[in-house]
């Protein structure tokens, strides 16, 4: 008991580093119509701003992959604390668009850092039987970093001071500084330990978090597979062994998936969509953005229980299926807009809801933890920061095309009048983004493999010997070399 709860608590602690992730996320919801309004800027600009984010966390995903096999998990989620706060400051001084833009470069550095750290961490130090919810954590967390942006752009939103969104940008000092002080009382993983040869610190982390009597066959089982890690080359060639060149795959493509249904365009953009939707003031819209928020936390607190119950592949089938329906539904609420009223009004934002639902039950959290599981020791720093920097190459080509999508697919005559305003109409956008969700689920069914219950180093083993990916056909009969 008294183990279980050290874990827990040494989980929350670093997973604090997923709500600053999904607070300076969030955050630009808010500001970006007060932003539009205050300094007169256009959608591309927006776009660029928010890609702005994302092409740092590129950035970052791609550095601290061989820093953190390097240094040590624990010192890179410091190193990103201190650019969090750093960076939220620098977002809210900022005097112009250049200055702005470079602030949230900066800023997601440390956003993609945490991407990939911060799940890593809880998958070493956590039991095999519950890793899944212990990981996924960190996806509740990020929810809970959007959620409290959303508050927060609430609390500081008003219509009379257009530079509102400067103290929008500065509340994300407060979380940075936690995570600043949590993460000095907390030990770097055991499994980086013993592979830098530092035992006594390794067997001193286990005896805290572990049952006394497993301390040595845990040290034993990490030993084997940490020996045979060092047989082999580490690094890219390591990476594309035949074996291995299926979690690479798998790691790539659930990332694909789950950014190309295209959730971030609801995170980033809510207010603009409930806007296009035809509510009429930005206060408004702002407030339906929380509502978007509390839904994602709450399933997102569903899937915890749900991970290490049902399986991973079953809570991507039925996610997925979800999320396709809902997109589908939105996108014809959307072309019908006009015809429907107010009914349809409702019908989008409950569409919407669903959609927000179904995606943190299942993809959401999903992605982060089959990349923090499915490779081994040797490489799952590099392994889990390809994944995390692919999640942040497809997280930006969505964001930074939502509206250029929405101008080619709009559809003559589907413009949403709204009193006197005419607002484009998204339902182009949505409809791609339900026909991605259905390759999805084609592509999950063939390759996605079933971890629950098993230990990182049993993932391993069933790797090497074949045995993990479904066996619907032979992956290796295209890759091998």
């Amino acid at each position: 008991m008294k183990n279980r709860h050290i874990i827990f608590l040494i989980a929350t602690v670093v997973a604090t580093g997923g709500l600053l992730f999904g607070f300076d996320t969030g955050v630009i919801s808010g500001a970006i119509p007060f932003l539009q309004s205050d300094w007169g800027i256009d959608n591309n600009d927006v776009e660029w701003i928010t890609a702005a984010g994302l092409l740092g966390a590129m950035l970052g995903a791609v550095c601290c992959g061989r820093l953190s096999d390097i240094f040590g998990r624990r010192k890179i989620i410091l190193v990103s604390a201190v650019i969090f706060a750093v960076g939220a400051l620098w977002s809210g001084l900022a005097t112009d668009l250049t200055s702005l833009v470079f602030s949230r470069l900066f800023l997601g550095i440390a956003i993609g850092v945490a991407s990939f750290t911060v799940p890593l961490y809880i998958a070493e130090i956590a039991p095999a039987k519950s890793r899944g919810r212990l990981v996924s954590m960190f996806q509740l967390m990020v929810t809970i970093g959007i959620l409290l942006s959303y508050m927060s752009d609430t609390f500081w939103a008003d219509e009379n001071k257009l530079d509102c969104w400067r103290w929008m940008f500065w509340a994300g000092v407060v979380p940075a500084l936690v995570l600043l002080v949590g993460m000095c009382f907390v030990p770097e993983t055991p499994r980086w330990l013993l592979s830098k040869g530092r035992l006594k610190e390794c067997r001193k982390v286990l005896q805290k978090i572990e049952p006394e009597n497993t301390v040595n066959d845990l040290i034993g089982q990490m030993e084997v597979e940490i020996e045979k890690d060092r047989n082999s080359a580490v690094g890219w060639r390591y990476l594309m062994q035949p074996w291995l060149r299926t979690p690479l795959m798998i790691a790539v493509c659930i990332m694909f998936f789950q950014q190309f249904v295209g959730i971030n365009t609801v995170i980033y953009y809510s207010p603009k969509i409930f806007l296009m939707a035809g509510f009429e003031s930005t206060l408004s819209a702002i407030w339906a953005s929380v509502g978007i928020g509390i839904v994602n936390v709450v399933f997102t607190v569903i899937s915890l229980y749900l991970v290490d119950r049902i399986g991973r592949r079953k809570l991507y089938f039925i996610g997925l299926s979800g999320i396709a329906f809902s997109v589908l539904c939105l996108s014809a609420c959307f072309i019908y807009a006009n015809q429907l009223g107010e009914i349809g009004r409702w019908l989008m934002v409950i569409f919407m809801f669903g959609y927000v639902a179904l995606f943190a039950i299942s993809i959401g959290p999903l992605g982060w933890l089959v990349i923090s599981e499915i490779f081994p020791q040797k490489v799952r720093g590099l392994g889990t920061s390809i994944g995390s920097l692919a999640v942040w190459i497809f997280n930006c080509i969505v964001s930074f095309t939502f509206f250029k999508i929405i101008d080619f697919f709009s559809i003559p005559g589907t413009e949403i009048v709204v009193g006197q305003t005419t607002s484009e109409n998204p339902a182009g956008a949505f409809f791609l983004y339900g026909f991605i969700a259905v390759l999805g689920l084609v592509w999950g069914y063939l390759f996605l493999p079933e971890t629950k219950g098993l230990s990182l180093e049993e993932i391993e083993q069933k790797w090497r010997k074949n045995t993990l990916i479904p066996q619907h056909f032979d992956l290796t009969l295209f890759i091998s070399s």
